[in-house]
């Protein structure tokens, strides 16, 4: 965890971001360059990686402005320490929706698994006979349980989610995530990138009004695959942590998984091939070189 600097008090810390109040009430969000996977945050960490995160994060913020508004107010100010720079933002505090509001569009991941179990994805019902990697009729929305550091988020159906939030904040989440989705699949389709899918968190502000808060269409938070190279019936190449994931499940890493031991840390090659698809993503995405973001 990064430790608190005067006038700031730490409120809570995740796998990859802490998080800090200031004394007038504000939220200050710390993108580390920690890096989790199946629920473990690993030994390792990725260089640059919360810097990465933060400036995918604001840009998309900006691109989606007509779409949803965000929790963001700036990123500077004279309470954060230089070392934070290009990996802070400072937000406006918001009432979370317990609920990961997940967007696919094509079909793999967990998804698949549910799929391949039962012909349905959250009780969505799909079509037979699809593949991993296959392009969904149309984006569906399928909600996730939001659980705790070290536990594992749980599919569930949208009349479980319309339950627990209530039918109205239910509508509202679906209907935003599928728009949001929808107008980030078609920007990055016109930069070479598919958006197979994502999960976003949404809040209420002050006012009421249903937000976009925590990161956003991140490689953590996205599977972003190379459309030229996108090829159906097989795990598709990617810009996100599917690589570190498959390195961690391969026969190199010795490891386990039903184990319950903790990750191996990632070999040097795994861990700049991780930063290298990162920065990647980013400048694919926004046409921007990664070496003029802050910091």
């Amino acid at each position: 965890m990064t430790a608190a600097p005067p006038g700031l008090s730490h409120v809570h810390s995740g796998k990859v971001r802490d998080l800090f109040r200031t004394d007038d009430g504000r939220l200050v969000m710390v993108a580390s360059d920690r890096i989790s996977a199946f629920d473990y945050v690993l030994a390792s960490t990725i260089p640059d990686k919360g810097r990465i995160l933060t400036a995918m994060t604001v840009w998309w913020f900006g691109q989606l402005a007509e779409v949803v508004d965000n929790h963001l107010l700036a990123l500077d100010d004279p309470l954060l320490p230089d070392e934070w720079r290009g990996r802070a933002m400072i937000c406006t505090p918001l009432e979370m929706v317990p609920v990961e509001a997940v967007a696919r569009g094509y079909l793999t991941g967990s998804g698949l698994l549910d799929y391949q179990a039962t012909g349905e994805v959250c009780g969505v019902p799909l079509p037979q006979g699809l593949v991993d990697g296959d392009q969904l009729p149309e984006p569906i929305f399928t909600p996730a349980t939001k659980a705790a550091l070290g536990e594992h988020d749980e599919n569930v159906s949208y009349e479980a989610v319309a339950v627990a939030v209530g039918a109205e904040t239910a509508a509202e989440l679906r209907d935003l995530t599928l728009q949001i989705y929808r107008r980030a699949a078609e920007l990055a389709r016109g930069r070479g990138i598919l958006l197979a899918d994502t999960k976003f968190e949404f809040g209420r502000d002050p006012a009421g009004e249903l937000i976009l808060g925590d990161e956003v269409l991140t490689p953590d938070s996205s599977r972003f695959w190379p459309a030229d190279d996108w090829r159906p019936g097989r795990p598709q190449p990617s810009f996100d942590k599917q690589y570190v994931r498959n390195w961690l499940l391969s026969a190199e890493s010795g490891w386990d998984r039903a184990s319950g031991a903790e990750p191996p840390p990632l070999p040097d090659r795994v861990i700049t091939a991780t930063r290298d698809r990162y920065v990647e993503a980013y400048e694919r995405l926004t046409g921007l070189p990664f070496a003029d973001w802050p910091g």
